[in-house]
């Protein structure tokens, strides 16, 4: 159960280890951050689930990728601007008793996402 997130790099056919992600609360006027993390060696959050079964509420969230970074710091050569910078994904958590699975497929020029298990 919870939130839990995991990015694959489909460039180089690795997770995203070393990518920075911010989880955003967006209930109120603004959004609120949440946490902020890099991936560990195998593209998810090192500490775990970003929300656990018994503090996951619903409503609405967002993650932001850093994948212009990440790309950058493989050695990859991008155009400025990049065609992607942060892949940001706004999502709904209707049923907090549930596991929310937010993975990411990306490349410097295009990206995947999908309600996981």
């Amino acid at each position: 159960m919870g939130l839990s997130t995991h990015v694959l790099d489909t460039m180089h056919g690795t997770p995203a280890a070393g990518m920075t992600v911010e989880l955003h609360a967006m209930g109120g006027a603004a959004p609120v951050q949440v946490k902020r993390f890099v991936l560990n060696a195998d593209g998810r959050n090192p500490d775990g689930p970003l929300f656990d079964n018994a503090s996951l509420k619903t409503g609405t969230y967002r993650l932001v990728f850093d994948v212009a970074a990440y790309f950058r710091s493989r050695g990859v050569d991008l155009p400025q601007p990049p065609f992607l910078d942060r892949v940001t994904l706004d999502f709904g958590i209707a049923h907090a008793d549930q596991h929310y699975h937010v993975p990411l497929l990306v490349s410097p020029w295009s990206y995947s996402t999908y309600r996981g298990s």
